[in-house]
């Protein structure tokens, strides 16, 4: 009973322990990854942040023979290793949520400019009607504030007549 007590206490003082089989790194994009699993074959052991057991993965040494050329060619590792075939790291579910949001935000865009345009149409046809009616010469009566009907003398009738001009040159205008 007592080694099977002892037993159980070893056991237990050994499960966290399997709690820090963790690896850590840094990905492409900057970001720390904690997982279980050891990192994809295109992060470079210089990222690796943490292995199982609690150790940093030991610095990789350059290849003798590929560190003498690079001192001859006066170039650094960096450049040899950049050279190398990069292995694709794109999540392809990621890549079409991304297309999808930008087709939406597109068609959004599109729908709001065709907005824009109609209601522009429609103030610059709304405005022509106006012009027309002060080029005609006819008597433009308007309400008041009382509830009465008064008629436009003639420099209030310019001044109207040069505000829908204006209307008519901003909002008539191609864009």
């Amino acid at each position: 009973m007592k080694i099977l007590r002892t037993l159980l206490i070893g056991l237990a003082c050994t499960l966290p322990a399997l709690a820090f089989a963790q690896w850590q790194w840094i990905d492409k994009d900057g970001r720390k990854v904690f997982s279980d699993q050891s990192p994809p074959a295109d992060i470079p052991a210089k990222n690796i942040i943490k292995q199982p057991g609690g150790r940093a993965p030991a610095p990789v040494a350059a290849a003798p023979a590929v560190a003498a050329e690079a001192a001859v060619a006066g170039a650094s590792a960096p450049k040899a290793a950049a050279s190398a075939p990069k292995v694709s790291g794109k999540d392809k579910e990621l890549e079409e949520k991304k297309k999808q949001a930008e087709a939406a935000e597109a068609a959004k865009k599109k729908a709001e400019d065709e907005k824009l345009a109609k209601a522009k149409a429609e103030n610059c046809a709304r405005a022509k009607q106006a012009k027309a009616g002060f080029d005609s010469g006819e008597r433009i009566a308007r309400i008041n504030a009382k509830g009465e009907r008064e008629y436009m003398d003639d420099a209030t009738r310019a001044a109207e007549a040069k505000r829908v001009q204006g209307v008519v040159d901003s909002e008539c205008k191609p864009s």
